[in-house]
């Protein structure tokens, strides 16, 4: 492909890689898409096992994939090997990098909790003085929010809040349990609003690149891709100074190859987009590239039982369904030992009970366990990550992947605020669940290693100054014009949102403007 110049190369194919392949080839403009991992076939690639049938009974074999702590036996080959991607740390300070290298990325995995950021983010230093606002507002953004929310169906409800964006949604028509209510209730005596979750229906219970993205781009005939190839590193052309080829290596042959192309955007993660740009030695005059990595604490919460759905008495009409707390701290009043805020999602369900939640064992734990069933209630914390320079990513020379790659060193910790967040988030769901009147059974304080939350972001900073950040409003490089990287590193600060609906607008409104720059020849 070396003589070949492709109008436009996108790096990855999760949902901000497939939204820009939607954006571009529908205005008629050629891409070329490379991936890490192969094509996944559910029916070619998968097959029913029963846990006895498994070495490790359906557990995850012991030194395997150490920080997914979402791998089991069934499912550990959908996540990328740490023997063959690795990534150090302090040992004091672990970090959790998730990853998938499959066609389709994690989008294949997503949670289809889908947000918006309010102007409590967006402009959060002028609400409360701290860290940068984003040089975009949510009035900026809405049109693209609204989009994106038809395309993924967003199913929700419109609360007016400001701190909870209302959007274009399917109307959630669902009655709540009578436990949910309960819990409503509590809330409104204490001024915090419980409102219906918001998550996206997609097609056929998937919202992802995969199906809801990339077959509108191939439609175009527009839209080639490339499975199993690792992009190693990004050049620029002496003569104009401009990104004008990528060079990447088969990931099972090890054939090494380039492409040439008049634009490059990338799109394949915060990390790994962060990862190739400071292994190219590109785009980072500020000197800020891979400061500021943010994510959203995981981990707090608790664990109820409903005394009326107890020894077999739960119902539908009792228990069940989901509910959200968005953030209510810190909008109107001030709160003394942390700034900003975070939200609450609430769960009531009808399966059985962890026994981890009873300080019982043998037949007192059988018993307690047959009591409970049915009868579970449950808070947990999503919290936002205070933006700092030193939370940061950088390259360690002294360790490579399996295609010699030098690999990233993640430099990162929780602070005080993210840990006293976290207890008043369990101090108030506890609050909450009392006055409810659930019995609760366990708690925890203890947030989860960063980066658990899968949402890492922040490490290409978007800003007006050149001097402070990578990228301008518009995801667009400040030193190189013919790059874009429309992936969450673009962030300014993490909210305590689910990231996917903002990333994929943003891949939106970035794609627009690439092709109307394209099309006026400024690129």
């Amino acid at each position: 492909m070396a003589k070949e110049i492709v109008d436009v190369l996108i790096i990855g194919s999760g949902h901000s890689g497939g939204m820009a392949a939607k954006i571009l080839t529908e205005k008629g403009i050629s891409c070329l898409m490379l991936n890490a991992g192969p094509v996944a076939d559910v029916h070619k690639d998968t097959e029913p096992k029963p846990a006895y049938a498994l070495p490790f009974r359906g557990f995850k074999q012991p030194g395997i994939l150490p920080h997914v702590f979402q791998a089991n036996e069934f499912n550990a080959n959908t996540w990328v090997d740490e023997k063959e991607v690795p990534y150090t740390y302090d040992s004091q300070h672990p970090y959790n990098w998730v990853r998938v290298r499959l066609f389709g990325g994690r989008s294949l995995f997503w949670s289809r909790q889908s947000f918006r950021l309010s102007d409590y983010e967006f402009k959060g230093k002028s609400h409360d003085g701290y860290g940068d606002d984003w040089p975009i507002s949510l009035a900026d953004m809405a049109p693209y929010y609204s989009r994106v929310e038809g395309i993924f169906r967003v199913q929700g409800q419109a609360d007016g809040l400001p701190q909870y964006p209302d959007g274009n949604f399917v109307p959630d028509t669902s009655p709540w349990s009578t436990s949910m209510q309960r819990f409503v209730t509590a809330g409104k005596q204490r001024g915090i609003p419980v409102c219906k979750a918001r998550s996206s229906l997609g097609v056929d219970g998937l919202a992802s690149s995969v199906n809801l993205l990339l077959p509108d781009a191939f439609a175009t005939g527009k839209l080639r891709a490339i499975p199993n190839v690792v992009v190693r590193e990004l050049s620029v052309d002496k003569k104009t100074g401009l990104i004008n080829e990528a060079h990447f290596v088969d990931r099972i042959s090890r054939r090494e190859m380039s492409v040439k192309a008049r634009v490059v955007v990338l799109a394949a993660g915060t990390l790994e987009s962060t990862r190739l740009l400071l292994n190219s030695k590109l785009a980072n005059s500020s000197g800020v590239m891979g400061h500021y990595l943010i994510d959203q604490v995981y981990g707090p919460g608790i664990v109820c039982s409903v005394p009326e759905a107890r020894d077999g008495k739960a119902t539908s009409e009792l228990i069940g369904g989901n509910a959200l707390v968005p953030r209510f701290r810190n909008i109107d009043t001030k709160e003394k030992n942390f700034i900003r805020g975070y939200a609450l999602n609430i769960h009531s369900s009808m399966g059985p009970m962890d026994p981890r939640n009873f300080a019982a064992y043998g037949e007192d734990l059988q018993k307690k366990l047959e009591s409970y069933n049915g009868s579970g209630f449950h808070t947990s914390l999503m919290a936002e990550v205070l933006a700092r320079y030193e939370n940061h990513v950088s390259i360690d020379k002294e360790v490579v992947d399996a295609w010699d790659i030098p690999a990233l060193r993640i430099q990162t910790k929780y602070t005080d605020n993210e840990v006293n967040m976290a207890r008043d988030a369990v101090d108030t769901s506890i609050a909450l669940a009392e006055a409810a009147g659930f019995e609760v059974l366990s708690k925890n304080y203890d947030p989860n290693p960063p980066g658990y939350s899968i949402h890492e972001l922040g490490t290409c900073r978007m800003g007006d100054n050149p001097k402070t950040s990578v990228l301008n409003k518009w995801c667009q490089s400040h030193d190189l014009k013919n790059l874009f990287v429309v992936d969450g590193a673009s962030f300014v600060s993490s909210g305590w949102q689910n990231p996917t609906m903002t990333i994929v607008a943003l891949a939106m409104r970035s794609s627009e403007y690439l092709a109307d720059q394209m099309r006026q020849g400024n690129v």
